[in-house]
């Protein structure tokens, strides 16, 4: 029996299929999100992948920002809030707390036996968000993908003190026209996103075991940033940017297994 969580994000698309709830069969993610084909596109790979159609599916579940696009495609959605604590959960069942940073939020997660109690979120700026990342490397003109192999590289202590986007563009500009290395800037960019994920995190307190899921957290450089500033080990996932679509599809098996036995 096969079941499919979607994860319709504001910069990705992500899709689960599982095999009896816990096996994974197939994952797709296409760079482009709510009000775009990214979706209908992330779909169709990860049935392509498998070798399926949509009828083979016995449950779709979305989760994510887009959630509500996905109407006649999906069977149900539901919160990734719900989503992201189930997908941890899987990955890491001593998991407490989550740490998920996206394209345009971070959220952080207070876990009791897989479910989520509580929760903090930033959603209202782009501070400590990919997007904040993204910003920054192209002011730095480099890859996203090499912040973390160059802030790595750092051997001076650089302050990014600004949480705005729009200021802390303006200091690294600053900064790069005084002939500060760009390695250095790199890696106070890094403590400044690990600062300001620490002061929401703070808000619903930090319990071991700490998971961090969402496109950030492919990066280390922020990954060790982070752990030196909470006093936790970090734990990851290579799936995880995967992880709300893991869930979405957890949760829609047990909506299929409901449906049988009513």
């Amino acid at each position: 029996m096969y079941t499919m969580g979607i994860d319709v994000g504001s910069t990705a698309s992500k899709c689960i299929v599982l095999k009896d709830g816990h096996e994974i069969v197939g994952k797709s993610l296409v760079s482009v999100g709510a009000g775009t084909s990214g979706p209908a596109r992330a779909i169709r790979e990860v049935l392509e992948n498998c070798n399926m159609k949509r009828e083979d599916m016995g449950y779709v579940l979305a989760t994510g920002y887009g959630r509500n696009s996905l109407e006649g495609i999906a069977d149900q959605q539901m919160s990734e809030l719900s989503c992201h604590a189930r997908g941890a959960y899987f990955l890491f069942p001593k998991v407490r707390t989550v740490i998920d940073i996206g394209g345009q939020d971070v959220k952080i997660l207070e876990i009791e036996n897989g479910m989520m109690v509580n929760f903090a979120m930033n959603d209202k700026c782009a501070a400590g968000t990919g997007r904040f990342l993204d910003v920054m490397a192209r002011v730095l003109e480099v890859k996203v993908e090499d912040l973390a192999p160059l802030g790595a590289q750092s051997t001076v202590e650089v302050g990014i003190s600004s949480t705005c986007t729009v200021f802390a563009e303006s200091e690294v500009i600053s900064q790069l026209a005084k002939g500060t290395d760009k390695r250095d800037i790199i890696n106070g960019i890094h403590r400044s996103v690990a600062s300001r994920v620490v002061g929401l995190a703070h808000r619903i307190g930090v319990r071991d075991e700490v998971v961090m899921t969402g496109g950030v957290a492919q990066n280390y450089g922020v990954v060790n940033a982070l752990q030196k500033e909470l006093g936790h080990e970090i734990h990851t996932s290579p799936l995880t940017q995967y992880n709300g679509a893991l869930g979405a599809a957890l949760f829609a098996y047990q909506r299929y297994q409901k449906e049988q036995e009513a």
